[in-house]
């Protein structure tokens, strides 16, 4: 069973709560918070996700903000992660076939939560393609990657 982490903001904590619901009947779910709607910061949670990727403790992960602008950001900071801000089917298949992205990042307002779950169903179950295009492209990402690191 594959392991997904996923975390929120205040602003994404309803939707993050709904997608966990949902999927836990066919992922393991690794919650890395909030917890509640209070106020909090982004970052804190979409690096943590990051992070479970980077250290290999989950699969792929889900990180949820208002705009879902804001975790894509804080994820693509951590090294290793390729996060995709999906608004539709097409994006989260493609993100996954073409570029191995390995983080979700949703919108809260972006979408209903039904169509945030379809995306997120869409982008878990699609997988790399493994064509030579695409294997050598994100190779030219990890390089740039290294070297701003």
């Amino acid at each position: 069973m594959k392991k997904i982490s996923i975390g929120s903001d205040h602003g994404g904590f309803q939707l993050k709560e709904y997608l966990k619901e949902n999927l836990s009947i066919n992922y393991e779910i690794i919650d890395e918070g909030c917890f509640s709607t209070d106020s909090t910061d982004y970052p804190i949670f979409a690096q943590k996700v990051a992070k479970d990727i980077e250290t290999n403790k989950a699969d792929l992960g889900i990180v949820v903000c208002t705009s879902g602008i804001g975790v894509s950001i804080v994820a693509n900071k951590v090294k290793r992660v390729r996060c995709a801000l999906c608004t539709s089917l097409d994006m989260a298949e493609k993100s996954r076939l073409h570029n191995d992205a390995n983080v979700l990042a949703l919108g809260k307002m972006n979408q209903s939560f039904e169509e945030a779950l379809e995306i997120a169903k869409t982008f878990l179950s699609t997988e790399f393609s493994n064509e030579e295009r695409h294997i050598r492209r994100i190779k030219e990402i990890i390089t740039i990657e290294g070297e701003n690191n």
